[in-house]
């Protein structure tokens, strides 16, 4: 279930990002309290559209392979490393926020129950690859 719900807040916020075409990061970058001058690169005009598409279709994607249940190891690294580039601007080091836990999922191997992940490894490609079957799960 934590999967599930988890996969469906990833998805719900790509999906609103990808269908409003006025959103931007702009406006949460430019609020950053830790590591400001990071920010501030990712603000810079040639860099925002990137971090843009990134951030709408990364959002999409995580969520979209934790509902499905597959590439669970990786969308849940993926999303890992953009809730922590989400949360670094808004903590206060050295006392953080105390409701901003990051929950990973990668280690529970959460794809093998109700998910897609356990066909995906049987593949034979995986079995070609082992590195690949380690990445899905």
């Amino acid at each position: 279930m934590l999967r599930l719900t988890l996969g469906w807040m990833f998805l719900y916020a790509g999906i609103t990002k990808l269908i409003n075409p006025a959103w931007t990061a702009a406006g949460y970058l430019s609020g950053a309290k830790t590591f400001p001058e990071l920010y501030a690169f990712f603000m810079r005009p040639d860099i925002l559209p990137v971090i843009d598409f990134l951030n709408m279709w990364g959002l999409t994607l995580i969520g979209a392979a934790l509902i499905l249940g597959i590439f669970v190891r990786l969308a849940s690294v993926a999303g890992l490393l953009l809730m922590i580039l989400y949360y670094l601007p808004i903590l206060q080091f050295p006392h953080p926020n105390p409701n901003s836990y990051i929950v990973d999922l990668a280690a529970f191997r959460a794809g093998r129950v109700w998910g897609l992940e356990k066909t995906c490894v049987a593949l034979p490609i995986c079995s070609r690859f082992p590195r690949l079957r380690a990445l899905l799960g």
